[in-house]
């Protein structure tokens, strides 16, 4: 696959690109667990062996279901998805936003009945990997094993991090928090740079991941952009101030366990 630039329209009319050219579609897996842990030359070649489904979806399509068996694992390659859940009253509890690089349903390999959905955001490609290819996969190659596992740590990481958002920060603060979380997960799959990434999630989106009301997102997004701490313009997010936003929601990274950037 040829090289393309992404590119970000910033106040002013300039703009800035970053070039993402994975040459397969397991690229993008290991580029995001190279940030987590080192991998040798064979597990890399290893991952890339494995044989993968490409999809496009829609905005909002499901690509698994709460009460599905799933026999494959979904990797995101482009756009971003999110795992939730409905309640009877149509009400949506988002409960992780899930960008290029991430397998939102490693669990699915040995929980056997989904307890959630999962569904694109945006405009999203996903490569579907059989269940029985992974399995073999981690059963020749015990370090990629433990590389998921590492993984799926992390993601249990953040997940504590957002019930520490929606229970005990102010919304000022939980939304300042996931902004940073976002643009760290980003940047380490070579997504994000110079304070500066795609937000392409609605305000919507926001309310329903931390527990708010869109009116309110929006008075937060305000009130960040009056400090002079982020603005977003045609869905682009640059955060102007890093030191004074990561004080301001008390956003230490240990969590998120990045080793490594992408180069």
């Amino acid at each position: 696959m040829a090289g393309r630039d992404v590119r970000f329209h910033l106040q002013g009319g300039a703009e800035a690109a970053m070039t993402w050219a994975p040459d397969h579609p397991l690229d993008m897996l290991i580029r995001k667990l190279e940030s987590i842990a080192h991998l040798s030359a064979e597990e890399r070649r290893a991952i890339a062996g494995l044989p993968t489904l490409v999809r496009l979806l829609k905005a909002g399509q499901d690509i698994v279901r709460d009460d599905d068996r799933p026999s494959q694992c979904c990797l995101v390659l482009e756009g971003w998805a999110c795992r939730y859940k409905l309640i009877s009253q149509g009400k949506r509890q988002i409960f992780s936003f899930h960008v290029p690089g991430d397998i939102p349903d490693l669990q699915s390999l040995n929980l056997k009945a989904m307890d959630h959905s999962l569904c694109a955001l945006t405009s999203t490609k996903v490569a579907f990997i059989p269940h029985h290819s992974v399995l073999a996969l981690t059963a020749r190659h015990p370090r990629i094993a433990a590389i998921f596992w590492r993984d799926t740590l992390v993601e249990a990481a953040i997940f504590r991090e957002w019930m520490v958002g929606m229970g005990r920060r102010t919304a000022s603060q939980a939304i300042a928090h996931q902004i940073c979380e976002l643009y760290l997960k980003l940047k380490a799959v070579g997504l994000a740079e110079n304070h500066l990434y795609r937000l392409p999630v609605t305000q919507s989106d926001i309310a329903d991941a931390l527990g708010l009301t869109n009116v309110h997102v929006n008075r937060v997004l305000r009130e960040l952009r009056t400090k002079g701490l982020v603005t977003i313009v045609g869905g682009t997010l640059r955060i102007h101030d890093w030191r004074e936003l990561t004080g301001f929601c008390e956003f230490d990274p240990t969590y998120l366990h990045l080793e490594r950037q992408a180069a």
